[in-house]
């Protein structure tokens, strides 16, 4: 698994061999990124995947300086 940060497009991902299957978004508001939306397709559930994309966002906005807000409710659960 292959774990990106792609700031261009308001997101992390993760590929499995070049091809996508899961996400984390990201809406920028201010001092704020706002996590709108996690997903990971369904064969790839149970290994942590959405978690660690979700870290990847948290982790990347605090090195920027911005602060998290969980609106998607897997981030909320994760950042808890």
């Amino acid at each position: 698994m292959n774990y990106v940060f792609e700031g261009t497009k308001s997101r992390s991902a993760a590929y499995n061999d070049g091809q996508l299957v899961g996400l984390c978004q990201y809406q920028v508001d201010g001092n704020h990124w706002i996590i709108t939306h996690t997903e990971v397709q369904r064969e790839f559930g149970g290994r942590g995947i959405a978690k660690e994309l979700v870290l990847m966002v948290a982790d990347k906005a605090r090195q920027l300086g911005f602060t998290i807000i969980p609106a998607c409710s897997y981030a909320a659960k994760v950042l808890s």
